[in-house]
């Protein structure tokens, strides 16, 4: 296999991503030490979050949690969207950094991986396979191949040790979040935390994505906005992940795209979380664009990586639908009732806090009143919500933390959202969300 200067190999036991941890903590721990030694040395009182949140320490981390990829990457994207978790501006920026960050592993790695999952010898059952990847993540890597019988592939391969090391990454990653300074006093991640294990270790496990890739090619077959690859599965292990390799281009591609095209993709995508929250029972909470693409050739969109499936709860589903309609139609009181019901804030949360936190929320759903469509490319709405959650992400006293199935949720409609709005599309929301939440059972 040829060689590849750009690979990283991925640090495979605990000692040795425990060593990279620690080389990581050790790094920001005297860059701390340096910059309060200036800090003391021209006569100012040292600052400990500001020494922690330099741009030095915040390279040291970024590039530290991208070379190990696995849980320790995962976790800061995840972190990194919008959620409605309000953490401070620095800290958000140090895990956005973290979205397109990743390295893919040496083709001397990747042999060993696959040698593991196929047997010595495996290249022999393709006509081609391209070692070097068309696309890296914090999971797993993905190569194109080109099977003797003329199937073309594509073959996601997960990099080695990364279900092994979830549990220790997390733990590790977390003990780095709660650096005195970073996060606001007594807010408690614990709960965040124990959810991110148990889906980074369904989504760490190829043969439940399997399942999830079937059952969404299912709910949506006969589809004129939708296709899924479909499996290849004499090639799929708990490692690595077969499928047809669908020839599409980059969602960004439409941004140019006349406005009806714009507008019926944005639509279409935002009708689809609609349907997993009420109608499947099931969501897909990765929102990277990266997951969407569109075919040209047939103007339908194509949904790649069903790793990150979650169940939603009818009780969940049930908490959304009464909050959408309160917040169409309902007065103050019910609201705060419904945000209180889901978890936004808890009965001991500041009163003070609860006010910020629903004004936020009833600037959120402005675009769901309103009877026109609503125009994403000219609103300044992410910008006030901005602005607004640096008020609390900065205020230290806010400790409370949402569910974390409402957390994965926001995060998925936060991804939705920044799509649209880089489509410049225009849809009408409200009659979409009427239609799910007028009847339980709306047609798909």
């Amino acid at each position: 296999m040829p060689a590849d200067d750009n690979g990283a190999a991925v640090p495979t036991g605990r000692a040795a991503r425990l060593l990279r941890f620690g080389g990581i903590a050790s790094g920001i721990a005297g860059g701390v030490a340096a910059g309060g030694l200036r800090a003391l040395a021209s006569g100012r009182r040292p600052d400990l979050a500001q020494l922690l949140l330099t741009p030095a320490n915040t390279l040291r981390l970024t590039d530290g949690l991208s070379h190990l990829r696995g849980a320790a990457l995962k976790l800061g994207q995840m972190l990194s969207m919008d959620t409605g978790l309000v953490l401070p501006d620095e800290v958000t920026a140090i895990l956005g950094r973290m979205r397109d960050d990743a390295r893919h592993m040496p083709p001397k790695q990747l042999q060993t991986v696959l040698n593991a999952e196929w047997g010595p010898g495996w290249y022999g059952r393709f006509a081609r396979f391209d070692v070097r990847p068309f696309a890296a993540a914090s999971i797993g890597q993905v190569h194109r191949a080109v099977t003797r019988d003329g199937q073309d592939l594509a073959i996601k391969v997960q990099y080695p040790g990364v279900r092994a090391s979830i549990d220790s990454d997390v733990d590790n990653v977390a003990t780095l979040l709660r650096l005195p300074g970073l996060l606001p006093r007594g807010m408690d991640l614990s709960p965040l935390l124990a959810e991110a294990k148990r889906q980074l270790h369904a989504e760490a496990d190829y043969l439940a994505e399997v399942l999830h890739l079937a059952r969404f090619g299912d709910l949506l077959a006969g589809s004129d906005m939708f296709a899924l690859p479909t499996l290849h599965e004499a090639l799929c292990t708990p490692q690595v992940l077969a499928m047809t390799f669908m020839d599409s281009a980059p969602l960004d591609s439409l941004v140019d795209a006349p406005q009806t095209v714009r507008d019926r993709v944005a639509a279409a995508l935002i009708d689809l979380v609609l349907r997993e929250l009420f109608v499947f029972g099931a969501m897909q909470t990765d929102p990277n664009l990266a997951n969407y693409r569109h075919d040209p050739k047939t103007n339908r969109i194509v949904l790649l990586d069903f790793g990150a499936v979650q169940p939603i709860t009818p009780e969940l589903a049930a908490d959304f639908r009464a909050l959408a309609r309160v917040a169409l139609d309902g007065g103050t009181a019910k609201t705060r009732d419904a945000m209180l019901r889901i978890g936004y804030f808890g009965p001991d949360t500041a009163p003070h806090h609860q006010d910020l936190i629903q004004s936020m929320f009833t600037a959120a759903m402005a675009p769901l009143r309103q009877e026109t469509p609503f125009d994403f490319g000219r609103s300044d709405l992410l910008e006030r919500l901005r602005d607004m959650g640096l008020v609390l992400g900065n205020d230290r006293e806010l400790a409370h933390v949402p569910p974390a199935a409402t957390l994965f949720l926001h995060r998925k409609i936060g991804g939705m959202y920044l799509m649209a709005a880089k489509l410049r599309a225009r849809v009408a929301l409200r009659p979409m969300i009427e239609a799910y939440c007028s009847d339980p059972l709306s047609p798909r």
